[in-house]
Formats: C-alpha cells, structure tokens, sequence
C-alpha cells in the first residue's frame, strides 16, 4: 500500500534533498510566489487602511460623513500613486542596469 502512494507522488524525499528540480517545481514556486504577492498586497492595504483611519477619522459615528469620506479616498489614492511611482522607478533602474 505505502509503495503505490510512494510510486503517485510527484517527487521524492530524495529528490528534495538533492535539490533536483521537478516538472511540478516550477508550477509550485509560480504559485506561491503569486500567493506571496496577493499576501504583500493585502498587508499594504491594511496598512493604508490603519494611516488613512488614524489621519481621516475624527469621531467614530454610525455613518461617514462627505468630508471624511472624501479624506479617506484622497489618502489612499496617493499611497497607491507612490506606490505604483516608486515601482515603476524601480523597474526603470533595472532595465537600465540589465543593458
């Protein structure tokens, strides 16, 4: 029973050890790395969420009035301005260095 799970697994013990590289290996590290990404993304957004709250909000109340509504959408959207402003400086930086 143990050798027919052993012979379905796509890699084995010493495959990890020796650190040969697999078929599936690739497709594994493209999704963690995704997953990575989506994990950076949400603590960003968190982030943004306790500043803009800290920065914008007066008084909690039952609603959100006009002025602190429109502080909430201003202060995200310039974290995500420099965000995206310093990503794209980055990737400037590095195709100038890769040529």
């Amino acid at each position: 029973m143990f050798e027919s799970i052993k012979n379905n697994m796509p890699y084995s013990s010493d495959d990890i050890v020796s650190g040969t590289p697999k078929e599936g290996d690739y497709d594994l590290q493209e999704f963690l790395l995704m997953e990575k990404q989506k994990a950076q993304l949400n603590a960003q957004i968190h982030e943004f969420n306790d500043i803009c709250w800290e920065k914008c909000m007066d008084k909690p109340g039952t609603k959100i009035d006009t002025r602190t509504e429109t502080c909430l959408n201003n202060c995200v959207d310039r974290f995500i301005d420099v965000s995206l402003l310093i990503t794209n400086r980055f990737a400037q930086l590095l195709q100038k260095s890769a040529m």
